[in-house]
C-alpha cells in the first residue's frame, strides 16, 4: 500500500503533463485552422422576438447549429458601452456578449470580440463616444478605453471564455471616438488603440488583436492608414479588412482579384496576419453571392505562409423580414440560404 501511495504523485503528475500537453496541441491545431464564421449581434434579439430558424426540412433548429452545419467555426460579437434596447440598434452590452460568447464556445466555437468603443454602431461614417465618456479629456478617454476592453474581458475570463481575437475599434480608416482619436491626430490614435492593445493582452497574452479597415479591395487606402499606424507605433497583431461589393456598387468579378492583392500586400508590407472580418452579399442573389463567398476564402486562403486568418460573414441570420438588412444569407422561410454552402468547402 505505502508503495502504491509513493508512486501516485508521479502518476498525478504525468497525467497532469499528458493533459496539458494535449490541451495545448488541441488549441494549437484550432488556432491555425481557417477560421469560418459569422457575426451574430442581432441573434438575442431575434429570438427574444419570436423569430424562428429552421433547417431545410423545416424543422426548428438552433441557429449557431445551423451555422455549424455548414461549416463555421468562428462566432464574432459586437460590444457596445451603454446600448438602448432598440432590437436591430441597441442591445450587445458587455453582459450580453458575455452570454453569447459562453453560448458559442458551448456549441465549439471560436469566439472573435468586436469593440466599437461607442454605444450604437461605429463605421466609417460615424465614430461616436459612449454618453459617458462624451465630456471626458483626453487622458480620461485613454483611461476608458483601457478600463472597458479590460474589464469586458476579464467578465469573458470568468465566464471561462478567452477570446481568440480581439477587435480594437470597428471599421476605423477615419479613426475612432471622434473628434479626439480621428486620424487628423494620429499621435491621438495611436494611444487609443495601443490602450486597447495593452487591455488586451495584460488579460491573456495570447489574444490576438485586429484593426480593421472597410473596402478592403483599396489598396490605396489601406496603405495609408497603415503607414500612419507604423510611422506612430501602433501595436496589433492582425489587419481585418471589410468586403462588400454591394456597398461600393459593383460586382465581386470587378475586384476580387483587388481585395487578393491587397490581402497579400498587406501581410507582407507590414509582417502581419490578415482576416476578412465583416463579407456579405445580396440575399436576393444567392448563386451570386454563393460564388462571390468562393472566393473570398480563396483570396485569403493564398495569402503566403498561412497569414490569411479567415472569412466572417456579417449578420448572416438577419434576415430580411426582421432586420430590413439585404445583405443577410436567410431565405424568407425562416432556413439559411444556399450561399452559406460556400463554408463548407
Amino acid at each position: 500500500m505505502k508503495k502504491r501511495l509513493a508512486i501516485l504523485p508521479l502518476v498525478l503528475a504525468l497525467t497532469t503533463a499528458f493533459t496539458a500537453c494535449t490541451s495545448t496541441k488541441n488549441t494549437t491545431a484550432q488556432n491555425n485552422t481557417f477560421a469560418k464564421g459569422a457575426d451574430v449581434g442581432w441573434l438575442p434579439q431575434m429570438e427574444a422576438t419570436g423569430y424562428k430558424f429552421k433547417d431545410a426540412d423545416g424543422n426548428e433548429k438552433d441557429c449557431l447549429q445551423l451555422l455549424k452545419d455548414r461549416g463555421m467555426n468562428t462566432i464574432r460579437l459586437r460590444v457596445w458601452v451603454h446600448p438602448n434596447n432598440d432590437k436591430a440598434s441597441g442591445h450587445c452590452s458587455p453582459e450580453e456578449t458575455v452570454a453569447m460568447a459562453v453560448r458559442a464556445q458551448k456549441m465549439g466555437m471560436r469566439i472573435m470580440v468586436d469593440f466599437h468603443y461607442s454605444d450604437s454602431w461605429a463605421d466609417p461614417g460615424k465614430q461616436n463616444k459612449p454618453a459617458v465618456w462624451a465630456n471626458h479629456s483626453f487622458d480620461e478617454l485613454l483611461n476608458d478605453v483601457y478600463q472597458h476592453t479590460y474589464d469586458v474581458l476579464a467578465s469573458l475570463e470568468k465566464a471561462g471564455v478567452t477570446p481568440e481575437w480581439v477587435q480594437v475599434g470597428n471599421e476605423i480608416p477615419g479613426g475612432m471616438l471622434w473628434p479626439d482619436g480621428s486620424t487628423t491626430n494620429w499621435p491621438q490614435l495611436a494611444q487609443l488603440l495601443n490602450k486597447g492593445y495593452e487591455a488586451t493582452k495584460a488579460i491573456n497574452n495570447n489574444i490576438k488583436v485586429i484593426v480593421h479597415l472597410d473596402e478592403g479591395n483599396n489598396n490605396k487606402k489601406f496603405r495609408e492608414f497603415y503607414d500612419n499606424a507604423t510611422n506612430n507605433n501602433v501595436k496589433y497583431d492582425v489587419i481585418g479588412m471589410s468586403y462588400y461589393p454591394f456597398w461600393i456598387k459593383t460586382d465581386y468579378t470587378e475586384n476580387i482579384a483587388d481585395l487578393e492583392n491587397n490581402l497579400k500586400d498587406m501581410a507582407k508590407r507590414y509582417n502581419k496576419e490578415v482576416m476578412v472580418v465583416e463579407v456579405g452579399g445580396e440575399d436576393t442573389k444567392v448563386e451570386n453571392t454563393r460564388d462571390m463567398l468562393v472566393a473570398v476564402i480563396k483570396a485569403v486562403k493564398k495569402v503566403p505562409n498561412n497569414k490569411g486568418l479567415g472569412v466572417i460573414y456579417w449578420e448572416p441570420e438577419g434576415a430580411r423580414s426582421w432586420s430590413h438588412y439585404a445583405l443577410s444569407a436567410w431565405m424568407e422561410d425562416g432556413t439559411p440560404s444556399p450561399a452559406l454552402d460556400a463554408f463548407k468547402e
